[in-house]
């Protein structure tokens, strides 16, 4: 019987080997012909790339980056959208033992400057409709220290063509880095919802990590079709739409165009998927809008935020499928999962965002104590360093952050959330560590709440927070997006307050609810609850000086 830990191990042997080669990994050793990508425009047209191809045009790529004095271990930005420019690029990058920074194409100036900078980057390729971001400004230097690649017409004086650099003759061929185990081919940094977001160099075994998530968390098989609609600008479209997939030879959808409602349900039914994953504000989107014909869903995923419950009937009734709930961090890759695989499904409980993937030992840490906290009792969420799987190999050049990150024993990595596990090993999201509201000495976590609100027809988000208050600490307040075509009124909040008295407890409701048209979110989608409690705290303090 082939098991969990023969599959760990089989990882950890072929991850962790000492003549460990990106390039050979996740292109070479593949069979030429198969595809690894399909690549969809906007108007459903779409073409296949081929390990093959991948190889060739990569070599040519690699061999016009070492031209500019590219070499292992140096870091090179893409600012492109999901396209086959990009992949080649990424392929490219590692076969010269090179280090990708992603970055994504919602980012500012500023963002794109902390990230370049941040992990020195040599090089940085672009599309033309992003170039005006690399402009000389108050965030980009005016002699910046990196070569600009550009793709496509609108480059400046300076630049280097793509299409040049794409033509390269690399002669006999771009021999492939040999970096080992321990060096990391992507630095990816952290989205910046507790603070400035910090470099996570990815080594070569977390590859280990991301091929056991593909295998559980989605039960990805050979005939699947499959989409990670996740932006690779972020960890997880960097990590299981383009890296993972191409170690494991799955074929991964990449949809070269914005999102829209729409669009995504064609992609779903035109072109037959049968594998998704998005972030629950994707299956809110289209939770809001007319469901076509044709949907082949085997498996569905969520992850980025807690999948409120009130998305997992409507999955079962509109795909035929439930949405299975996934966690992770950038630092971790995916380490709580409702798996698809045979081996590790098992009853949603809504809600919830499953059990500990195999690979890995997740517990709750007591809030004053580095022990396990009873079950049904929430704490904070701790992974063990120990684990087999484990891939966080510290903070870029910021050891002290990285310190404080783990428990005085190092063995505890500690994620900063909030979350009880069940007497079952079902692990209940809570919130941040700074986002727990403490109202009269009772702990209430945001999503307890949330999930309450969302419930109710007319709302279409909701965020909560707490506010100060000289009574009780604090008290709780809601930020309510309603659907479209709804008006907020008194009645409306009295029937929602009422309601999370009901559903969730009666001290627990929000005693203000604000109607906004939209919630703030870092780039990749995650709700940015310490804006909305920044502008509340200032609100109030102004109206106390009046």
């Amino acid at each position: 019987m082939y098991t969990a830990t023969a599959r760990i191990d089989e990882l950890v042997a072929r991850f962790g080997a000492a003549d460990a080669c990106p390039a050979r990994l996740l292109c070479d050793d593949h069979p030429p012909d198969q595809v690894a990508f399909t690549v969809v425009e906007a108007d459903l047209t779409h073409r296949d790339l081929s390990y093959g191809e991948l190889r060739t045009r990569s070599e040519r790529i690699a061999a016009g980056l070492r031209a500019l004095g590219i070499g292992p271990g140096d870091a090179v930005g893409t600012l492109m959208g999901k396209s086959s420019d990009l992949v080649t690029s990424l392929l490219a990058i590692w076969r010269l033992g090179a280090v990708h920074v992603p970055l994504f194409t919602a980012f500012a100036p500023a963002a794109i400057a902390l990230r370049l900078q941040g992990s020195a980057a040599k090089a940085v390729i672009v599309d033309a409709d992003q170039r005006a971001k690399l402009d000389p400004s108050e965030d980009i230097p005016v002699d910046s220290p990196w070569h600009t690649i550009t793709c496509g017409d609108g480059g400046r004086a300076g630049d280097v063509k793509f299409a040049e650099i794409a033509e390269t003759d690399p002669g006999d061929g771009i021999e492939p880095a040999v970096v080992g185990p321990d060096a990391p081919f992507i630095m990816i940094f952290t989205s910046g919802t507790t603070g400035a977001p910090k470099g996570v160099p990815v080594t070569v075994r977390g590859l280990a990590h991301m091929l056991m998530y593909m295998h559980y968390g989605f039960d990805l098989r050979d005939d699947d079709v499959f989409w990670n609609a996740a932006d690779p600008g972020w960890a997880y479209g960097m990590f299981y739409a383009i890296a993972a997939p191409l170690a494991g030879g799955w074929r991964s959808i990449l949809l070269h165009a914005g999102f829209t409602p729409e669009l995504t349900w064609r992609v779903l039914t035109e072109l037959g998927v049968t594998n998704f994953t998005a972030a629950p504000t994707v299956y809110r989107a289209l939770r809001n809008t007319s469901v076509p014909d044709g949907v082949q869903l085997r498996c569905a995923s969520s992850v980025g935020e807690p999948l409120t419950p009130d998305l997992v009937p409507w999955a079962e009734t509109t795909f035929g499928t439930p949405i299975r709930d996934q966690y992770g961090q950038t630092e971790l890759g995916m380490v709580i999962v409702n798996g698809w695989h045979p081996d590790v499904l098992a009853p949603i409980k809504p809600g919830s965002m499953g059990t500990v993937l195999p690979g890995h030992n997740v517990q709750i840490l007591c809030v004053n104590a580095d022990e396990p906290a009873a079950a049904g009792t929430f704490g904070r969420v701790a992974v063990d360093s120990t684990a087999p799987l484990f891939m966080f190999a510290g903070y870029h050049n910021e050891p002290d952050k990285t310190a404080k990150r783990f428990t005085a024993d190092g063995r505890w990595y500690l994620t900063g959330d909030v979350a009880m596990r069940d007497k079952d090993g079902y692990f209940w999201f809570a919130s941040r560590d700074d986002d727990v509201i403490i109202m009269a000495g009772y702990r209430i976590g945001p999503f307890d709440v949330e999930s309450v609100l969302v419930l109710h027809p007319d709302v279409a988000e909701a965020a909560v927070v707490g506010a100060p208050d000289d009574l009780r600490g604090e008290v709780i307040e809601a930020y309510v997006v309603p659907r479209e075509g709804v008006s907020p009124s008194d009645e409306l909040t009295a029937e929602l307050q009422r309601l999370v008295k009901t559903k969730f407890a009666a001290h627990a409701y929000p005693r203000t609810i604000h109607y906004i048209d939209v919630l703030p979110r870092t780039p990749s989608g995650k709700v940015q609850r310490f804006l909305l409690r920044e502008q509340r705290a200032a609100e109030l303090a102004a109206a106390a000086d009046r």
